[in-house]
């Protein structure tokens, strides 16, 4: 334990606001790194937390890996905008609703403005309103037929 750190248990790491210790801790192969990148992200600057971010988005660990995309996330919120590597990040772990990196894809499309951001995520803007939108007339249809047959058994 170190500064009020925990790494073993975690503990503490969302206020962790040293990247030096963050990479001693990368350099050791502590646990919870994920979880460390978010109190970067919470705690330092956008050029000072990208590094470290998009090295835990490396991780073997999966949740640690979520965590970190949490942390591209919070860096989006914070700061309205990402680093060239943090977009390349995301692109790389794709932004499909099925992706660890949905979330922070989410947060960077409604916390960027929409002409800073690159190309493909100006894109998938656009393809996910779209999808949102197919989506809800689908489920309005459903919802009406399910009322309708409703309607037609109790009529019976």
């Amino acid at each position: 334990m170190t500064s009020g750190h925990d790494w073993e248990s975690g503990e503490g790491l969302i206020g962790i606001d040293d990247p030096a210790e963050v990479d001693a801790a990368f350099a050791r192969g502590e646990g919870h790194l994920g979880t460390a990148v978010i109190g970067l992200a919470f705690n330092c600057s956008l050029e000072e937390a990208s590094p470290r971010i998009i090295r835990a988005t490396g991780l073997p660990d999966r949740a640690q890996r979520g965590f970190a995309f949490t942390a591209a996330g919070v860096a989006a919120r914070l700061n309205g905008a990402l680093t060239p590597e943090l977009y390349a990040a995301l692109r790389a772990e794709g932004p499909g609703r099925m992706s660890i990196a949905v979330n922070a894809v989410d947060d960077t499309l409604d916390y960027v403005p929409f002409r800073d951001l690159p190309l493909w995520l100006k894109w998938w803007k656009v393809v996910s309103k779209v999808l949102d939108k197919l989506e809800t007339w689908r489920l309005e249809c459903s919802y009406a037929i399910s009322d309708a047959r409703k309607t037609l058994r109790r009529r019976r």
